[in-house]
């Protein structure tokens, strides 16, 4: 078993250092930070924190080619690989068109733009270059199509890279196949836990489709956790979280809560129009928090141990992880993890 922290990056960098430094004391493998808008710079915080470490994987959790273009991304990746001798991880999709429409950016055929960004990404970090065609394309060395743009043989890494892994962000059902198909690994956001069969379906589809051996590719069940001896709080710390992104939750995710959007209304103006996170935390409901595991390391493990049981293989652990991130990694690390057998 595999066992990962996600992170949102609307903490201080220092935070993320000392963070680390606690993930890889307690023997997890991989430490994520997110990218979301107008919060702080994920590649800047993870190299401070590829400085500070020696042992765990690094990535961004996740990236997309609206906000920034695939070109920096690979530029981005291959030197954060660099810096901290071959740690690093790609977390990228296409974002979220809530937050993408903040700024006026449309979030046109996101599988698409996935798809063929997750090609230049692969050409760029293993040292290719394109092709241009007559009709606007650009043929790999490989010889497989991308239409991102009207590349021309300039256009590749002018210092070594790696093929750093690169692993999808996915919730509809034909980017969670692409990541099957085509990634490393997948950091497919299973709200609640319990959608985690469903999701699976999908990838292995994917990876059926494409010849590949689902086994290759390392996705990880990617939960909302928050663990506290104290119950209240550890309740509290994931109500905030639920009251911030909640409005961007999929029809799915909420048929499976038994809600539906109009219950979310209302949060969503106070967090983000009024911007009141502790008055909006207060209106969301026990229903609303199934989408994550809640309370202390033992109330955690009947919800886990059932995504052992249908075949997890990764256990990725994401924000807030509680009222106190520090005291619960090293919770975690020390009654989540041996239970696995870590």
């Amino acid at each position: 078993m595999r066992f990962s922290l996600r992170f949102n990056n609307d903490l201080p960098p220092a935070e993320y250092v000392r963070l680390a430094l606690a993930a890889e004391a307690a023997g997890f493998d991989q430490f994520w930070v997110s990218h979301d808008l107008f919060w702080r710079h994920a590649w800047t915080i993870l190299g401070a924190v590829a400085q500070a470490t020696q042992r765990i994987q690094i990535g961004t959790c996740i990236v997309n080619p609206y906000t920034t273009h695939v070109a920096e991304i690979a530029m981005a990746a291959a030197t954060l690989d660099e810096l901290s001798g071959g740690r690093a991880l790609l977390g990228f999709g296409a974002g979220a068109g809530d937050f993408l429409r903040w700024v006026d950016i449309q979030q046109t055929t996101p599988l698409a733009a996935t798809r063929d960004s997750l090609v230049a990404l692969r050409m760029l970090l293993g040292g290719g270059r394109p092709v241009a065609r007559a009709d606007g394309g650009i043929d790999l060395d490989s010889g497989d199509p991308v239409r991102l743009a009207r590349w021309t043989r300039e256009a590749y890494l002018r210092f070594p890279a790696r093929r750093v892994p690169i692993y999808l962000g996915a919730m509809s059902p034909k980017m969670l196949a692409l990541i099957g198909a085509q990634a490393d690994g997948g950091l497919p956001l299973l709200l609640p836990p319990e959608h985690y069969t469903e999701v699976m379906g999908y990838v292995a589809d994917g990876a059926r489709g494409a010849g590949r051996d689902l086994a290759e590719v390392d996705v990880a069940a990617c939960v909302w956790a928050s663990v506290s001896n104290d119950r209240a709080a550890a309740r509290a710390a994931l109500a905030e979280k639920v009251a911030y992104y909640g409005h961007a939750f999929s029809p799915l995710i909420l048929s499976r809560l038994g809600l539906s959007h109009a219950d979310l209304t209302e949060i969503e103006r106070v967090a983000q129009r009024e911007g009141d996170i502790a008055r909006a935390a207060a209106m969301v409901t026990d229903s609303m928090l199934r989408v994550g595991v809640v309370g202390t390391p033992v109330d955690l493990l009947p919800r886990l141990e059932w995504l052992a049981e249908q075949g997890a293989r990764h256990l990725s652990f994401g924000p807030p992880l509680g009222p106190d991130p520090l005291a619960a990694i090293e919770m975690l690390g020390r009654e989540v993890l041996p239970y696995f057998g870590k």
